[in-house]
């Protein structure tokens, strides 16, 4: 029987070593057990150096108050979803998710477990992200009108349908005041170019429009990138300005609302409330004045129907209310879009199309677009990447395969008899030498090259790709 349990438990210690999942279990004392691959991997260690190890002597940044597993057998109560910032005996600093729980034996705890998903690098890059914005928050120059991220006005908004009209309508006057606003509508639909619109068309326009979406992030991050962090809130904090101070004065945007964690809704009220912000882990309040606007991509009553958000919450943000019909509820203005990315397009990837096929059209018609205005965009960018250089019109058969609703392999066959017409290889080869030619010259400097052959940089490489010429010498 002996020999089963052993047989169970190197199966059992295998499968630990392979889920991609830090697994590390402790005694009462400290000392740890077990510690698998994923563990050893995350935290820079091997495992023969951590097993049998007092747990301090490995984490020595690590306190009886910050420590997730000293918690644990300290109370003898499991924490979920904990993130955790430590430095390793090696000096890597890692940041994890952890979900650590106590091991009792008759009522008395003999150990903690502990599960932890490595975040560091998530964490690093929106380390980078808001360090960027906090060195612009921090320039000392006195014009910061070139540092706002809002790029689209209201004339980028394009459409002839009524409710889109009516919609953009109510945002051109609502951009008057610094009311805030909540922008409704699926995916895809243009909800942050509207809030861009409202904020380069009011008196803010000169100052900082920051956008951030809520599901983006892990809720425990959250609270620092939006409120701050002070030095010491928790292990490896910095003195950090958060959303709300960085927009001082300017407009901050959050998508997907609904996405946010209800505890910091009820924090994101209260600023909104008296305008004061509070670092994590600071003692002093700063009064900041931000508009708002949000946006989320489902009905607001659904959202507090699933209690996904606060009632209080949303009357707040609900004083000025737009709503973004779906693509599919405007298909009147599919032509009118489908030629600004052909513009954009054309311009992009240094090519010449001049419209679209009726067949082709009516297939962008007669689809459903679930991803809306982006899907769009990115269906007439999958055109270009599947036609010639020499073609001039978008046939059927350039469209995605998904719009087309065919089988991968009979597009391809669709595909290849739309493209055996036009330019002749003679021509195309001219081409190619004249870019290999440029190359040459320029020593291979792209930028340089591309000014030469008076087209854009992505064009060049765009061609570069098509014609399989290797960028390097």
């Amino acid at each position: 029987m002996s020999g089963h349990n052993e047989h169970g438990a190197a199966y059992f210690e295998k499968m630990l070593n392979i889920i991609d999942v830090g697994v590390h279990l402790i005694d009462r004392g400290g000392i740890t057990i077990f510690y698998n691959d994923k563990m050893a991997e995350t935290d820079g260690l091997k495992r023969e150096q951590v097993v049998g190890k007092n747990f301090f002597e490995l984490f020595p940044s690590l306190t009886n108050e910050t420590s997730t597993f000293m918690k644990v057998l300290q109370t003898g109560t499991e924490i979920r979803e904990k993130i955790q910032t430590y430095v390793s005996v090696t000096g890597k600093r890692i940041t994890t998710i952890n979900s650590t729980y106590p091991l009792l034996e008759n009522g008395d705890i003999i150990g903690a477990l502990e599960v932890a998903k490595d975040i560091t690098s998530i964490v690093h890059l929106h380390d980078q992200i808001l360090d960027l914005r906090h060195q612009i928050y921090e320039s000392p120059s006195k014009d910061k009108k070139h540092t706002s991220s809002a790029r689209y006005h209201f004339s980028d908004l394009i459409g002839t349908n009524e409710d889109f009209l009516r919609t953009i309508s109510f945002a051109k006057k609502a951009s008057r005041t610094s009311s805030p606003v909540l922008i409704c509508g699926p995916t895809g639909t243009g909800k942050e170019l509207v809030a861009q619109s409202i904020h380069n068309a009011g008196a803010r326009r000169s100052r900082l429009f920051i956008a951030q979406n809520c599901a983006a992030v892990p809720n425990e991050l959250m609270e620092g990138i939006m409120f701050g962090t002070a030095r010491g809130a928790f292990t490896g904090a910095i003195d950090r300005a958060g959303l709300f101070e960085q927009a001082n004065g300017g407009t901050l945007f959050l998508d997907e609302l609904n996405s946010l964690d209800l505890i910091l809704q009820a924090k994101l009220l209260r600023v909104l409330q008296d305008g004061l912000v509070r670092r994590v882990g600071g003692t002093q309040e700063q009064q900041v004045d931000v508009r708002i606007i949000t946006a989320m991509n489902i009905d607001p009553k659904e959202a507090l129907d699933k209690g996904l958000l606060r009632s209080d919450l949303f009357y707040r943000l609900n004083v000025v209310n737009l709503t973004l019909p779906p693509l599919a509820g405007r298909k009147e203005d599919i032509p009118i879009l489908t030629n600004h990315f052909i513009d954009t397009f054309n311009d992009l990837f240094g090519m010449k199309i001049t419209g679209i096929a009726p067949a082709a059209m009516q297939r962008l018609l007669d689809y459903h677009w679930p991803g809306n205005i982006r899907e769009l965009s990115h269906a007439i960018e999958s055109t270009y990447n599947m036609m010639e250089l020499e073609c001039e019109i978008i046939e059927e058969a350039h469209l995605p395969a998904s719009i087309l609703g065919i089988h991968p392999l009979r597009y391809e066959k669709q595909y290849e008899g739309a493209i055996s017409t036009g330019l002749t290889d003679k021509v195309k080869q001219l081409e190619k030498e004249a870019i290999v030619n440029a190359l040459t010259r320029h020593q291979y400097n792209i930028t340089l090259t591309a000014q030469a052959l008076g087209i854009k940089r992505q064009a060049l490489q765009y061609k570069l790709n098509r014609y399989g010429i290797v960028r390097k010498p």
